[in-house]
């Protein structure tokens, strides 16, 4: 039986020089163990979670040369975050890690970890040309969602968001809880994938999670400073938070935020609702406009 009352926690993640994988390790355990003390349902961690891993090199590592560290880490994450999932019996939105395909590929990846143990990947669809310059990542050619006891969810990776298409694809395929694992070095980039994330909230009337990093992690490059305000946010109507914002962290502090979310409001708000951006969807000329463009 479908439940309909998660509880949500996501996290200012502050990326701090380390000096060891246990070190790591450490720290990723401390923030499942309190998502979980609250009784959370989900933890959401940011995109380029692991690049923290980098600080511990006695060198700055450029390119291809710091995707293969990462990669030498890719088993122990693996193993670790299905541990805290199952242990800890919350599912974990694990941020992303970038790593090399089998064909020797740079891509930029996000994994859950279902309490149940079970593992799934969703690769950042829409490239940044920084990505492209620093590490020379690809993007993947598919998202579906993924089954949760709360119904579908989906993950989209940062400049995901700013693209209306993914998210509605994610939405058509049920997702009512769409995850946004993000990586910002100041306020416009932060405002970017926060107004679009809200926008992306608002026209699928579906809740709309982001985590992102904060603080200077010295020694990696690409990662000098971070911005971040992580929050959950929701449609924007009479039976959804204030300005359509369930909970925000303090700007680039290290935080665990929550909020308890009634999915049923969602489908309230479809049927209901002051508008229903679904419903009222022209496909009948979107179609025509694409077949143009």
């Amino acid at each position: 039986m479908m439940k309909h009352r998660p509880r949500i926690a996501t996290i200012n993640y502050p990326q701090e020089k380390i000096d060891s994988w246990d070190d790591f390790a450490e720290r990723i355990t401390y923030w499942v163990a309190l998502a979980a003390d609250y009784a959370s349902h989900f933890v959401c961690f940011p995109e380029f979670l692991t690049l923290q891993l980098l600080s511990i090199e006695k060198k700055k590592l450029l390119g291809n040369a710091a995707i293969k560290i990462l990669s030498s880490y890719t088993d122990r994450y693996i193993a670790l975050m299905t541990d805290l999932a199952t242990v800890h019996d919350i599912h974990v939105i694990a941020g992303t890690h970038m790593s090399l395909n089998a064909d020797g590929i740079a891509e930029n990846v996000a994994h859950v970890f279902l309490r149940d143990g079970s593992h799934h990947t969703r690769g950042k669809v829409h490239v940044t040309p920084s990505e492209k310059r620093a590490w020379g990542v690809e993007g993947w050619a598919d998202n579906t969602p993924i089954e949760t006891e709360f119904g579908p969810i989906g993950v989209m990776v940062c400049y995901d968001s700013e693209f209306p298409e993914l998210s509605r694809h994610l939405v058509d395929a049920g997702a009512r809880l769409l995850f946004i694992p993000f990586c910002t070095d100041d306020e416009a980039g932060y405002l970017r994938v926060r107004l679009c994330s809200h926008a992306r909230a608002i026209e699928n009337q579906c809740y709309v999670i982001l985590s992102g990093n904060v603080g200077q992690l010295t020694g990696v490059f690409n990662m000098d400073s971070q911005f971040a305000q992580s929050c959950i946010l929701t449609p924007c109507d009479y039976n959804f938070a204030r300005q359509g914002i369930a909970v925000e962290a303090t700007p680039n502090v290290a935080q665990l935020v929550l909020a308890d979310l009634r999915m049923e409001e969602i489908e309230s708000a479809r049927s209901h609702g002051t508008v229903k951006n679904l419903a009222d969807r022209r496909l009948d000329l979107y179609k025509k406009w694409m077949r143009k463009s």
